[in-house]
């Protein structure tokens, strides 16, 4: 995973965003489901925010709770999603959002 810088987050127009808390247990799991799809994609895919240090980020985006991967594509934020129920899941949002993750190379 990669950290988030504001650069980042003002230039990169497709954006896995995974907005997290350092004292959150849901965080901690859905952070290990990511995790697992970089091993296996073997690459970062996933920016790393710790919202504690963004709270203005969180605010003007209405982040409602945490874990939240939050996707930008071409430039316009898509989705946030709240709930990891699975590895399964994640990769749905993955082929959906950027597909570019799974061209062969």
């Amino acid at each position: 995973m990669k950290d988030i810088a504001k650069e980042i987050l003002q230039e990169e127009k497709n954006l896995l965003l995974f907005i997290h808390t350092p004292f959150c247990g849901t965080c901690h799991v859905a952070r290990s489901f990511l995790t697992m799809i970089e091993d296996t994609l073997k690459q970062d895919v996933f920016y790393d925010m710790n919202g504690s240090f963004y709270e203005d980020f969180l605010h003007d985006h209405k982040i409602e709770s945490v874990p939240c991967l939050y996707i930008r594509q071409n430039g316009e934020w898509k989705e946030k999603i709240y709930t990891f129920h699975s590895i399964q899941n994640i990769y749905a949002y993955l082929l959906e959002y950027a597909p570019y993750l799974f061209a062969e190379k």
